[in-house]
């Protein structure tokens, strides 16, 4: 482990200290005015942040997504003004007014950073640990970004070259999902990857010896991390020359990700609220406050008060950022002109454009076949990654299940891995046994830009990385998950294996598309569908989640309203339906035999296939009504787990087919015959909803 080095380049003055401090005080007025926050964190933390924004990054408060800067992720997102005081002395945007408005209605400050929403959040974070899997993501970006555009210059010397730097607290180390996302850096050996700890022993139960007994600093070592540890002043402070020496140290280490442990004190310099567990999320109380100015030398009867001269030092920051990217300009134009096709191929991807004629490699399944949809998806990426290069992906282990192999021969692995395929700028991502940070890494890979990314999983893990799921749609980020093994028709892995709940509880989370194609084709087009949403002109992002089958069913003609959400499959024999059977997934063949027995017995019967509810929300009513008629009261709906998404499209009189318990072990077939998700079944429902109807 290294130690903290004897010298310093940095230089620091006395205005530098004056705005550290500055930005203490600003924490503790702004949640002192609103009455919650937290400010403790806030005030240790400014002299590291401070360093960070001021005397480290690489970046523009001008222009915050120039492509070259350094990327800054606070994953102790509940340490907002961490961030926000560092925008405002900076001049990202922020304003002393901002601050003033910390936590309410309308800010540009709201409780946890939000991506999209205060200009220089590189990312939406609060659920601890998600932003340290979220930097370890950019920081994979980062490395298959230089792959696509600059795979051969020297390390260093490529205009793609930058770092992620994060900060994270003992919350976020304690979460699960950081232990997934380092062990997945450090085998990555993600030397663009900086992450300073606060170490300050504190969370809200008091001291963090009630949960925490391993030495940290240790774990990060064995996860193959080059580590330091800093330590503070004699008064408690944080060291900013010990700081920045550490970081520059991490910078030279370029096959390893640094980890720096920063051993602070919450709350500092405040005489009384300091080394407490009420300074972590609680305002300071107004007497707290004043006694805490008095030691810094601020004036206890002014709140936000700044200097314009700390203002002025601060802002110069701007001026940097100018110089920066006039520094970085020439050796980007000079790649531009040593690699033209590279550099369009760069254009390409940044206006959010898709390679001309790429819709013609999608595959085309025979009708009549029966095709499991998971491995119809395995084909679409097979066949769009010859000509989508940013495009790139794959499973938490189960690569040969979900088939989300986009290349076998390209595997994203550091150059001394002894796997054969291993390739720093490989396509494929092995992300290991380690779902929920792998949702997160595909977040964080989507947020830096210039890639499109998916990852893999059972349908029945999801739940593992819901929370990074749900911020995929918080963000609106064109993330798409690739969910097989859909339900009981998995078979004999029995119920820990087989969803049921899943569909209908990812449905619920606002903003996430969740698509389940009833065959091949449906499969085809909606990957299209998908692709073709993730484009700068279609508007806002969101994430897709596939959900595909294990089991060979049916394949249909393909049908371009398949992009529509919802769509007539087959009519009924009179043009006007009796009766409507909706499905999706494997289910809709079981609608279509139905509907074959029903058609048989002079009920005429249309089937709709509903691959995605969510895109059949946002057609027009016209469209939505002429799929499903308001006239035609008798519906039946077909999905083979919970019935929740279906009661408000079949009425009160109709029936829904639906599982509302859990699985068993047995083969697929057996338990759609037991289970009910059988044409005899739907057909009987088809009648007692027409009596319905009629009654």
């Amino acid at each position: 482990m290294s130690t903290k080095p004897t010298t310093t380049d940095l230089e620091w003055t006395e205005l530098d200290q004056r705005a550290v401090d500055t930005a203490r005080v600003l924490a503790a007025d702004a949640v002192q005015k609103v009455g919650n926050g937290h400010p403790g964190t806030a005030m240790s933390l400014a002299p590291a942040a401070y360093t960070l924004f001021q005397k480290v990054m690489r970046h523009d408060p001008a222009d915050a997504d120039w492509v070259g800067r350094d990327r800054f992720v606070l994953s102790a997102g509940h340490s907002s003004l961490t961030l926000y005081t560092q925008l405002y002395l900076a001049g990202f945007g922020l304003e002393l007014a901002d601050l003033e408005a910390f936590r309410t209605w309308g800010s540009k400050t709201p409780g946890h950073p939000e991506y999209g929403h205060t200009t220089g959040v590189e990312t939406t974070t609060g659920p601890l640990g998600q932003g340290v899997a979220n930097a370890v993501g950019m920081a994979m970006a980062a490395r298959y970004e230089r792959g696509l555009f600059d795979p051969d210059a020297p390390q260093g010397e490529s205009p793609f070259d930058h770092f992620i730097f994060a900060i994270a607290g003992d919350g976020c180390l304690q979460e699960g999902i950081s232990a997934e996302a380092s062990s997945m850096a450090g085998h990555q050996e993600l030397g663009n990857l900086v992450l300073l700890w606060d170490d300050n022993h504190i969370s809200i139960e008091g001291d963090t010896e009630t949960a925490v007994s391993e030495d940290t600093v240790k774990r990060y070592e064995a996860y193959g991390w080059h580590v330091q540890r800093v330590a503070p002043k004699p008064d408690g402070d944080l060291d900013p020359h010990a700081i920045y020496n550490a970081i520059e140290a991490a910078k030279k280490v370029t096959n390893k990700p640094s980890f720096i442990a920063m051993r602070s004190i919450i709350a500092w310099p405040a005489p009384h609220a300091q080394n407490t567990e009420a300074a972590h999320g609680s305002a300071l109380g107004a007497d707290e406050v004043a006694a805490t100015k008095r030691v810094l030398g601020f004036d206890p009867e002014k709140s936000f008060d700044v200097s314009d001269d700390v203002l002025k030092h601060t802002r110069q920051a701007l001026d940097r950022g100018r110089e920066a990217k006039a520094a970085w300009d020439p050796s980007y134009q000079e790649w531009r002109s040593n690699n033209p096709e590279r550099a369009a191929e760069y254009d390409r991807i940044r206006a959010g454009e898709l390679p001309a004629g790429w819709e013609e490699q999608l595959p085309a399944f025979e009708t009549g076949k029966s095709v499991a949809t998971r491995a119809a998806s395995g084909k679409v990426l097979q066949a769009l990654g010859a000509v989508i290069p940013e495009l790139w992906g794959g499973s938490a282990d189960l690569a040969g299940s979900n088939n989300t192999t986009i290349d076998k021969t390209s595997s994203f692995l550091p150059a001394d891995n002894p796997l054969p395929e291993a390739n720093p700028y490989g396509r494929t991502i092995h992300f290991g046994i380690r779902e929920h940070s792998m949702g997160a890494e595909l977040n964080g890979i989507t947020l830096h830009g210039n890639t499109r990314a998916y990852g893999g999983t059972f349908l029945v893990f999801s739940d593992y990385m819901r929370n990074a799921v749900r911020l995929s749609a918080l963000m609106h980020l064109p993330v798409t998950y690739v969910w097989t093994h859909d339900s009981v028709g998995l078979g004999e892995d029995g119920p820990t294996h087989q969803p049921v709940e899943h569909l209908a509880s990812l449905r619920a989370i606002p903003g996430l598309n969740v698509v389940r194609p009833a065959d091949a084709n449906e499969t085809a087009i909606a990957w299209r569908e998908v692709l073709r949403r993730y484009t700068k002109v279609y508007g806002e992002g969101a994430p897709h989640g596939f959900a595909l089958t294990r089991q060979g069913v049916p394949t249909y003609d393909a049908n371009e309203d398949t992009a529509k959400g919802g769509y007539v499959l087959f009519e009924a024999s009179t043009g006007t339906p009796e009766v409507i059977l909706i499905g999706t997934g494997s289910e809709v063949h079981v609608a279509v035999e139905a509907r074959e027995q029903l058609e048989a017995s002079g009920v005429p019967t249309r089937v709709v296939s509903m691959p995605c509810v969510e895109w059949f929300d946002a057609q027009d009513q016209g469209y939505r009504d002429s799929v499903l008629p308001p006239s035609v009261k008798a519906r039946v709906a077909v999905e083979a787990g919970i019935g929740l998404t279906w009661y408000r499209f079949v009425g009160d009189a109709g029936r829904i087919v639906s599982l509302e318990h859990f699985g068993a072990s047995a083969d697929g077939k057996v338990l759609f015959q037991e289970f009910g998700f059988t044409a005899e079944n739907v057909a009987e429902k088809a009648r007692e909803s027409i009596a319905a109807a009629q009654s």
